[in-house]
């Protein structure tokens, strides 16, 4: 029965997509007759037919006024997560914004990581969330003193905290090492004193070493200011501000299929241009789904595939996509109209006038629908 079934798909390979063929085939019951195979796959192609787009159609044209118009409804909010005012998230305009033009800083950075089976309980994911934020020995000291005469600065502790995060100060020395060239540091219980080993007059050297340790990261990792473990259905992920994928995806407990981040040209860079392309969709898409417009998805496909399509992440900015338009009047119709301009003239260049924006500007019909083809009448 299955291979009667095969060879029916396989005489529409060439009609449809094999990607398509393929989720019918797995799809497909196993009691299922010839004649409802055959049927299902004469309506999908005749929807994938309805779907496919007419030679001439303006794409362009009509993604972005169908990603436009929406837009400038949309309400120019942040919003936050429950409780925590540290993890207020770009939405709205301001985001779309930040993707599209493919910003390199990002105003609020995030991660959900998500964990393997093994070790998704509610122990396990806030023990690991503690070992994932980025701590300085600032936050575990209570107080700083100088002593100028005996040229000391003895840091005490709070030791609850030490606790918490399974630390003492023989730990916290192990961290400074390097830091504390120059002096020499004894640990105990509470507490921990740097004596100066140089001259005297050196103080001004204490007093940078003071700012030196405070800001020295003892444990979790770099870049992750803040980690707020969630539960999602039947799973807890944690939430950090603050990304670096590339290190968190080297952890054991993570799972590294699901594990996202917001930042595009951090995908980009450790993952490599599909994913940051699929990373584009998905938080554009994110977003209107926020602000509950209705944009197709297909329209953001097209963006995200322009933003892509030369192997680099570019984004739509005067010095990403746009400057590499081949007609010069519409890299001019962007911006700084006059350099590129001059520039085109003093290189001679030649518009061969091929794209929309050319053409309306010096009034010719636009090479698309019905300005497409051009026709030859034999005249009697």
């Amino acid at each position: 029965m299955k291979s009667e079934h095969q060879s029916l798909i396989e005489s529409y390979e060439g009609k449809l997509p094999l990607l398509v063929l393929e989720e019918i085939k797995e799809a497909l019951p196993a009691s299922v007759s010839k004649e409802k195979v055959k049927r299902i796959l004469d309506e999908t192609l005749a929807s994938y037919t309805a779907a496919k787009i007419n030679p001439g159609e303006c794409v362009g044209l009509v993604s972005a006024e169908s990603i436009g118009e929406p837009g400038t409804q949309m309400t120019l909010n942040t919003f936050h997560f429950a409780g925590v005012s540290e993890m207020n998230v770009t939405t709205g305009l301001p985001r779309i914004i930040e993707i599209f033009d493919a910003q390199k800083t990002i105003k609020t950075p995030m991660m959900e990581v998500y964990f393997k089976k093994e070790a998704n309980t509610i122990e396990k994911v806030k023990a690991f969330a503690m070992e994932l934020k980025e701590t300085h020995f600032g936050d575990f000291a209570s107080s700083f003193s100088l002593n100028i005469f005996e040229q000391t600065l003895s840091v005490e502790f709070n030791m609850s905290l030490l606790a918490d995060h399974k630390m003492n100060t023989k730990d916290l020395l192990k961290a400074l090492k390097f830091k504390s060239k120059g002096f020499t540091a004894e640990a105990t219980t509470n507490s921990i004193v740097f004596t100066q080993k140089g001259k005297p007059e050196e103080i001004k050297d204490l007093y940078a070493l003071k700012e030196k340790v405070r800001v020295t990261r003892v444990k979790g990792i770099k870049g992750v200011k803040q980690v707020l473990p969630v539960k999602r259905g039947e799973e807890y992920v944690v939430l950090t501000s603050g990304t670096n994928l590339n290190e968190v995806l080297m952890l054991p407990e993570v799972d590294t299929s699901r594990t996202i981040c917001n930042d595009i040209n951090e995908v980009y860079a450790v993952l490599g241009i599909e994913a940051a392309r699929q990373s584009i969709i998905n938080e554009v898409y994110k977003v209107i789904e926020a602000q509950g417009l209705n944009i197709d998805i297909r329209h953001i496909m097209l963006v995200a595939d322009i933003m892509c399509v030369s192997g680099v992440l570019k984004g739509v900015t005067r010095y990403g996509v746009v400057s590499e338009k081949a007609s010069v009047l519409a890299r001019a119709s962007f911006e700084t109209p006059v350099r590129h301009l001059i520039n085109a003239a003093l290189e001679g260049e030649v518009d061969a006038l091929t794209s929309v924006v050319e053409n309306v500007m010096i009034n010719q019909p636009v090479p698309l629908g019905t300005g497409l083809p051009g026709l030859i009448t034999k005249l009697k």
